[in-house]
């Protein structure tokens, strides 16, 4: 569904997720206090103004409190992210994600009413320790503690097999869920356990840590075998 989305800051990290919202096609207003930056970003997306996001009026005028979504994405500013995300807050945006730099601004974020409170770092960290220690996984998001979610793309190993035979699923003994098989142009969810996996498939997959590294280790032996 289509939403309207308010990205405040467009530093590196701002600029690029309101490119990608844009192009997920969703409508973008992106703010700055800095024109170089609004003028870099404004082709990319639905609407890019130069403006102190700070002043009640000016994001009044700009109508800011019909936008489903806020996104502070300042980076060392921290009175600027605190005042802004009082103010969509304020304003009405019904959920306000804030960039926090660390705990104690993230305490702050929280306690005026940020919805949810991002570390740019610490999970851009999180993500490069899980790729390493699991090198055949595309992409990583942690979700809890020990347990995440993994992107696998080198599949040709397991291709003319199903998760039920490779030991995926609900009832399978890793104890790892297939979420999703990406297939060229087709997205299949929650795929059945005798879905055949095919060589140029995605596979989007779910389960702790531990037993996504087992099970990467050991479904290299299928390279032998196949």
């Amino acid at each position: 569904m289509k939403k309207q989305i308010v990205v405040i800051g467009l530093g590196r990290f701002g600029s690029y997720l309101a490119e990608v919202l844009f192009n997920m096609g969703h409508e973008v207003l992106a703010l700055d206090s800095e024109e170089k930056q609004v003028q870099s970003i404004a082709a990319h997306i639905t609407h890019a103004v130069q403006a102190d996001t700070t002043d009640e009026t000016i994001l009044k005028k700009l109508g800011v409190g019909n936008f489903d979504i806020g996104v502070v994405a300042i980076g060392s500013a921290l009175q600027n992210s605190i005042l802004s995300t009082i103010l969509l807050k304020k304003l009405g945006v019904r959920y306000v994600i804030a960039r926090a730099q660390n705990e104690l601004h993230g305490s702050i974020l929280e306690k005026i009413g940020a919805d949810r409170v991002i570390y740019i770092e610490r999970e851009k960290g999180a993500r490069i320790a899980h790729e390493i220690l699991l090198p055949d996984v595309v992409d990583y998001m942690p979700i809890a503690p020990g347990y995440g979610i993994a992107k696998l793309d080198k599949v040709s190993h397991l291709a003319k097999m199903t998760p039920a035979q490779i030991g995926l699923g609900r009832k399978g003994r890793w104890g790892i869920a297939v979420l999703l098989i990406k297939r060229e142009n087709e997205i299949i969810v929650a795929p059945d356990a005798s879905e055949v996996i095919k060589a140029t498939d995605t596979l989007v997959i779910s389960g702790t840590d531990d037993n996504l590294e087992a099970f990467l280790a050991e479904s290299k032996n299928y390279w032998k075998e196949a």
